[in-house]
């Protein structure tokens, strides 16, 4: 049980990151679910409904207990460093709207784990996907719909949610597309002309008028295209075509990413076109484009 005055603290938080930092719907559900996780365990964990007052008085015996109950309860290193993110996040914003002091729980040290790398198609299988997308459906204005949305993910490194978020005031598309990303970041990004002749060969074929304000990719019904179609049509075509299960829609930005890259392009450039906030984000890519040269290398030159 969370007392009523947590509860209110957490909501007042939660309308504060959306409204402040532009945070995404599917943050701000994932936020609220650790805090009321971590807010929950507390409760049980000193014995009594845990108010203001008494979060303000969590020692670092609380905070290592419970992260020792989420770690052996499966939550992996990563997931636990999120979760503990969200918790100073908050803790932050409620030490200072109520004056005390957080070091308690801002000094927990997150566990550390081997951070991902982007996992892009190769340029070849890059190219036999768009090959594929259109034919995974019988109706060739839907066929057109996913190939105009997969070369946008590919062809301007778009993330699903920005592609699916066009409207049909944006078509025809323009030289260079001014999208809206992750915390209210805002960008230009260059459409390559195979993109834009894709969206046009999709609109011809739609049965559902472009309107300014509609969406510009539409589902069966007309309604918003729901990223999960896209993500079946992928589904599909990586069966097809033998590729791992990492090939995504998303795996179409990294791609993009990394082949600009692997042809010279600039570290910093790649960064604005994606709208990543800090370069050590974008660097990632730069690590995957080491382990490609280096493997290139040992096969080149076998050890002895």
């Amino acid at each position: 049980m969370i007392s009523p005055a947590c509860r209110d603290a957490l909501e007042n938080w939660l309308l504060g990151l959306t409204a402040l930092s532009g945070a995404s719907e599917n943050t701000i559900t994932a936020y609220q679910g650790d805090l009321t996780s971590f807010l929950g365990f507390m409760t049980l964990h000193r014995g009594s409904p845990q108010g203001l007052k008494a979060l303000a008085d969590i020692k670092t015996a609380d905070m290592r207990a419970w992260m020792a109950q989420e770690r052996g309860s499966g939550t992996g290193p990563r997931s636990l460093a999120r979760r503990l993110s969200a918790v100073k996040s908050f803790y932050r914003w409620l030490a200072e709207r109520e004056g005390f002091e957080p070091t308690a729980v801002l000094a927990a040290r997150a566990p550390k784990f081997q951070k991902k790398l982007p996992r892009p198609l190769a340029e070849e299988a890059a190219k036999a996907v768009l090959e594929r997308v259109e034919q995974q459906s019988e109706t060739d204005w839907i066929g057109a719909r996913d190939l105009a949305v997969v070369t946008l993910l590919y062809g301007c490194g778009l993330r699903i949610s920005e592609a699916l978020g066009l409207k049909g005031g944006d078509a025809p598309l323009p030289a260079s597309l001014r999208i809206l990303g992750k915390g209210g970041k805002e960008r230009l990004v260059p459409v390559l002309d195979a993109a834009r002749d894709a969206v046009d060969h999709y609109l011809a074929l739609c049965p559902h008028s472009a309107e300014k304000e509609t969406p510009l990719f539409r589902g069966v019904r007309g309604g918003a295209l729901n990223p999960r179609q896209i993500q079946s049509t992928m589904a599909k075509v990586r069966a097809q075509l033998g590729l791992p299960a990492s090939a995504t829609p998303h795996a179409l930005r990294h791609s993009f990413a990394t082949h600009l890259l692997e042809a010279g392009g600039d570290l910093r450039a790649i960064q604005e076109l994606l709208g990543h906030a800090s370069l050590s984000t974008t660097q990632a890519y730069a690590a995957v484009d080491t382990a490609h040269l280096m493997a290139v290398y040992n096969r080149a030159h076998p050890k002895a």
